[in-house]
């Protein structure tokens, strides 16, 4: 046992240290190897290993629900701070919620979210300073659902905080506070998760101590779903007050803040209502890609829209490219809504596979899109909300864009000219790979703003 006390006491020692969370986790992972003979003397262990993973290292608390000590792996361990209290009033999922939540993310009970998801967060930039205002977003299947929680955050500061609907400009965005940051990501998660309940309820879901059932052969437990409580509200405001209340759970490093944002997402949209917004093209929210689990375009249309259509385009189509009628309806936008979305992939182009993204989205009601750019998301933005009501001011403009990368230290200017076509000049017929000449991100603007000439402003461009 002295191998026990010895990792014990390094365990006690890390927990009062103020190394940070990631720090914590790369020297626990290194000590693997001893804290899984550790694991073979608890007795409350019951095959709960992420052995998908290759994770090890055990971290006591208290499990009610079994009366028994239950010991969570360390890389995957949520700080105490975060763990909101049992008795708070929320209500405990159950298995047969679990169930539903795994196979409308997953399509089925046996997948998990990977470390990549479990340590993902909204994280804001340094306040005060040139890009205080952006989260950053590492690349990874949890960054899509990060950058369109990032253009309503701008939504909020340029166009709705302090109920001012007004041009205003990009300063507006920089130097902001702590506490702004944090009222802004509020207000950015209220208004997604309350357009997902037809702006009639939202759900908020917290993780506890408690473990809610007991694990089951028929579904693979993750030391965390199943530790969750649901919190629902019928007013707006009250429900951005929780949120507001509890903004540490979303934000904070070591949260899980982005997947239990998703979570309250599908709960306020309900799992009724989401096999409604789907077709057959599209059975769940979640696919493998690269090993990784990433977003279909049915949970971004969720996430901008408050409703899992999966397509880009306008409308339901219910006949294919010779007319004849579908067997089942393809799901499609039905109304406009405040950010938009645009798409650009080299090899979609390629292939002819380019998705045709429909006017509901490309013409938002405020100048804010996500995009969606070689398989990579980014926010393309305007601090001018009459850019998309009068025909006028789409002469000669600037945009903003953010990708969300932290190499990227300051907001870019991009200049967009749609009178001047001089960027077609030397364009040989029959040259494919335009890719070679001009950047994706202006192929991408050029979607909405056909033959439009872009000036980076000095920036060299990227992408």
């Amino acid at each position: 046992m002295d191998l026990c006390h010895e990792v014990l006491q390094t365990k006690r020692r890390l927990e009062q240290s103020k190394l940070s969370y990631i720090e914590i986790l790369q020297e626990e992972v290194k000590k693997s190897q001893d804290l899984l003979l550790i694991q073979k003397h608890q007795e409350s262990r019951k095959g709960d290993e992420d052995s998908e993973e290759g994770v090890g290292g055990p971290q006591p608390s208290v499990s009610k629900s079994r009366g028994q000590a239950s010991f969570y792996n360390v890389p995957y361990a949520i700080p105490k701070y975060l763990v909101a209290p049992s008795n708070l009033g929320g209500v405990p999922i159950t298995m047969g919620m679990a169930v539903e939540l795994r196979n409308i993310l997953f399509g089925s009970t046996f997948h998990i979210f990977n470390f990549e998801w479990k340590k993902s967060h909204f994280k804001f930039r340094e306040p005060y300073s040139e890009l205080s205002y952006a989260l950053e977003a590492e690349r990874g299947g949890s960054r899509a659902i990060q950058m369109v929680v990032q253009a309503n955050i701008i939504k909020y500061l340029l166009f709705t905080r302090n109920n001012v609907m007004e041009n205003t400009n990009l300063q507006r965005l920089c130097e902001i506070s702590q506490k702004d940051q944090e009222k802004s990501l509020a207000s950015a998660l209220t208004d997604i998760l309350w357009a997902a309940g037809e702006c009639q309820q939202a759900i908020i879901c917290l993780v506890t101590n408690d473990s809610y059932f007991s694990p089951n052969k028929d579904y693979k437990t993750d030391n965390f779903t199943e530790r969750i409580q649901l919190f629902t509200f019928q007013d707006k405001e009250d429900t951005w007050k929780f949120i507001y209340g509890n903004i540490q759970c979303f934000k904070d490093e070591g949260s899980h803040g982005v997947i239990l944002f998703l979570y309250s997402l599908i709960f306020s949209r309900t799992i009724d209502r989401l096999k409604e917004d789907l077709d057959f093209t599209t059975p769940h929210l979640l696919t493998l890609s690269l090993g990784n689990f990433v977003c279909r375009q049915a949970l971004l249309n969720l996430m901008m829209t408050g409703k899992a259509s999966p397509n880009v385009f306008n409308g339901n189509l219910l006949y294919d490219d010779q007319g004849n009628q579908l067997p089942h309806p393809l799901r499609g936008v039905l109304t406009r809504c405040d950010v938009g979305y645009l798409h650009w992939n080299r090899d979609q182009l390629e292939q002819d596979r380019l998705p045709r993204v429909g006017s509901m989205l490309k013409t938002p009601k405020l100048p804010i899109w996500l995009c969606n750019i070689n398989g990579t998301y980014s926010v393309l933005f305007s601090t001018n909300c009459s850019l998309l009501s009068d025909w006028k001011m789409e002469h000669l403009f600037e945009l903003y864009f953010y990708n969300g990368q932290p190499s990227q230290k300051k907001t870019v200017v991009l200049t967009i000219d749609t009178h001047s076509h001089h960027w077609e000049e030397g364009h040989h017929e029959g040259e494919v790979d335009i890719e070679k000449r001009f950047p994706s991100v202006e192929m991408t603007i050029r979607t909405k703003w056909e033959g439009a000439a872009i000036d980076w402003n000095g920036t060299v461009p990227f992408f």
